[in-house]
């Protein structure tokens, strides 16, 4: 229920409040509205701030060639060195003196995202590459997994957490998000002392780490209470966990039924933390799951098109059912829930 000033005024005038609580109930609420009040919606500017911070970060990192990687390990490190301290300046004095919050924390983010190019410099320099070789350019950072790069993600890890130390800007946790993401994969290598690493192992591997960033992001979901830090390391974490898993080859009966437990699974989380990431994979895990029961049943099947045809009009049907009922299943969902895993419950996660 709503209620606006001329209400609680009519309230003292009938008297049911006196004059002095009327004052202090209106003083209290209106300090309530200025501190919940919403954010500035996104906006053209949001809009090119963040292009503006992205572009920078792919220059210096996913579309760097060979030719930029032959100035040599000690440019590369200087020249990244030079940019981080400049965007860090520059996003620390938007951050503390303009009060621009948005933009100096995407400046901060770019200086963050010089690390691992400063780190692959310092590594090209000095050769310690170790058993794995040198992997090849900063741009196959993006397309190839190999141990040599582990430095690298550790080096975005590391300057991720100290910028979020002196900056809450959710923004630069997806450079740890990445950072982690790739990890879980060029570790591997080390782990079987394979310069290629091994399937198997990577999966498992994989499953392992998104399951920790998946309990780190529900950690910090609990914690934070201004800005959505969780928000990556969320997805970053179902990505890693749910692929991990999605990726078995093949399994028996039981495997796959509890696939699709797993994935109904997560959509009860969806739920219970408020995060749409969940009820994505889950969906798209249960899907997957009655499309390969239904080509076992409609194998070499004219039916089986149709099958699968109805299988995908559910699953939109479906979305568009919770999506118009949203706030009742999460009161009924909360209703239902015993006290221990209501107070467990995220209050501040935001619909991710």
């Amino acid at each position: 229920m709503a209620f606006s000033i001329d209400d609680l005024k009519a309230a003292a005038a009938a008297g049911i409040l006196s004059e002095s609580d009327l004052g202090r109930l209106t003083a209290f609420l209106s300090s309530r509205t200025q501190a919940s009040a919403p954010t500035k919606a996104f906006d053209v500017a949001h809009l090119l701030w963040y292009a503006g911070a992205l572009i920078v970060m792919s220059a210096m990192g996913l579309f760097s060639t060979l030719a930029f990687s032959q100035m040599g390990g000690w440019a590369l490190a200087i020249t990244a060195a030079v940019y981080a301290v400049l965007f860090l300046l520059a996003g620390h004095y938007l951050w503390t003196k303009s009060n621009l919050r948005t933009p100096g924390g995407l400046l901060i983010a770019v200086a963050v995202a010089m690390a691992p190019l400063a780190a692959y410099g310092i590594q090209d320099a000095l050769n310690l590459w170790g058993t794995f070789g040198k992997p090849g350019t900063t741009h196959d950072f993006y397309v190839w997994v190999k141990g040599s790069w582990v430095f690298m993600e550790i080096a975005a890890i590391a300057a991720s957490v100290v910028a979020l130390w002196f900056y809450r800007f959710p923004f630069i946790v997806l450079i740890a998000g990445i950072a982690l993401w790739f990890l879980s994969m060029d570790v591997v290598p080390w782990i079987t002392g394979s310069r290629y690493g091994n399937w198997e192992t990577a999966r498992q591997v994989s499953i392992l780490f998104g399951l920790g960033m998946l309990i780190v992001a529900f950690a910090v979901n609990i914690w934070q209470r201004a800005g959505d830090f969780a928000f990556w390391l969320y997805l970053f974490g179902v990505l890693t966990f749910w692929g991990g898993i999605t990726a078995a080859s093949d399994g028996t009966t039981v495997q796959k039924a509890l696939y699709c437990a797993m994935n109904i699974g997560f959509l009860f989380l969806a739920v219970y933390l408020g995060r749409r990431v969940f009820a994505v994979f889950g969906t798209i895990g249960i899907a997957i799951y009655l499309g390969d029961l239904a080509d076992k049943l409609f194998k070499n099947s004219l039916l089986f098109p149709f099958v699968l045809s109805l299988i995908g009009i559910g699953v939109i049907a479906a979305g568009l059912w919770y999506y118009r009922r949203q706030a009742t299943i999460s009161t009924w969902f909360d209703g239902i829930l015993p006290e221990p895993l209501r107070r467990l419950r995220p209050t501040n996660a935001t619909r991710a």
